[in-house]
């Protein structure tokens, strides 16, 4: 599979550019950004071509990887699936239900396959635990604290990202929360959000189709001490907890694409895909609406 990478900035650098570039299983064809340099650059540092023109690009592969800011992933996205190409997103989807609609309708409309990146799901101790979890099934309540300190750490790449500042961690490291908690406790058929505690730090509270009910914390301005991601589960088999994952962010997209591989090849949905997205973007959206204005 041809594909091209969309994107220049630190998480194009840090997973997405190295994955493809290794993948024994894709044609690393080329990078187009914002910023014809540092598409120029990245591209010369992986072996591969840089595309001033997007749509050129579309043209000459059969999918795209995405590491953009969510409004123009969403955008993109969207001209990507009607020119043909398979898709391999980041989380958030989009900044607004309307817009991930948009992805998931046009790539329904092409007939191409989707994959959106929520890091936990394709590290392999936090996913077969998932599972596991899944099955056991008869839990009271979860809860989980994702805790960053991208705001209050020296150096971090990601803190002066426009749309983190504006978004904040609910639509940040929301979207991971939520990817572990939905499969094991189901739908929320309720959401309860409020805007306590410093900066942009969040609460969730989610009333599951199963029964159970669950809890978030979210900031990325956590002291660095505090960081951390938790994620517990209680019920009839007793406690049990997230494990962390031995391996980093490259391995971990290494797997998002051999998902898009799978699904291009057997057109059977990834449980990951765009679809799974815009159900997360929706809850994003409303506990949004229900924080807008600060703690109340």
């Amino acid at each position: 599979m041809r594909i091209g990478l969309l994107g220049t900035g630190p998480w194009a650098r840090m997973a997405h550019a190295p994955a493809l570039g290794g993948h024994p299983d894709l044609d690393f064809a080329g990078v187009w950004g914002r910023r014809p340099g540092a598409a120029k650059e990245l591209a010369e540092l992986h072996g591969t071509r840089a595309y001033d023109d997007v749509e050129e690009l579309f043209a000459d592969v059969d999918a795209v990887a995405v590491a953009l800011p969510p409004a123009v992933q969403a955008d993109l996205a969207v001209r990507a699936a009607r020119a043909g190409c398979h898709l391999l997103l980041d989380k958030p989807l989009a900044p607004t239900v309307a817009q991930g609609r948009a992805v998931v309708e046009a790539a329904g409309a092409a007939g191409v396959a989707s994959v959106v990146f929520f890091t936990t799901r394709f590290q392999p101790e936090p996913e077969a635990w998932i599972t596991e979890q899944a099955r056991t099934g008869g839990w009271f309540t979860g809860r989980a604290q994702w805790l960053g300190a991208v705001f209050t750490s020296e150096g971090s790449p990601f803190a002066d990202s426009p749309w983190r500042r504006e978004k904040g961690a609910l639509w940040d490291v929301g979207p991971h929360a939520l990817s572990v908690l939905l499969p094991v406790l189901g739908d929320p058929r309720r959401v309860t959000a409020a805007a306590y505690g410093p900066g942009d730090t969040v609460h969730l509270v989610l009333d599951h189709v199963g029964g159970a009910s669950s809890s978030l914390t979210l900031s990325l301005t956590a002291p660095p001490a505090a960081s951390g991601a938790l994620v517990e589960l209680r019920g009839a088999a007793g406690v049990t907890t997230l494990p962390e994952s031995s391996e980093g962010a490259v391995p971990a997209f290494a797997r998002a694409a051999d998902a898009l591989l799978t699904a291009a090849r057997t057109g059977v949905p990834h449980p990951c895909d765009a679809a799974f997205a815009l159900r997360v973007t929706e809850i994003l959206a409303t506990a949004e609406s229900l924080t807008a204005g600060g703690a109340r």
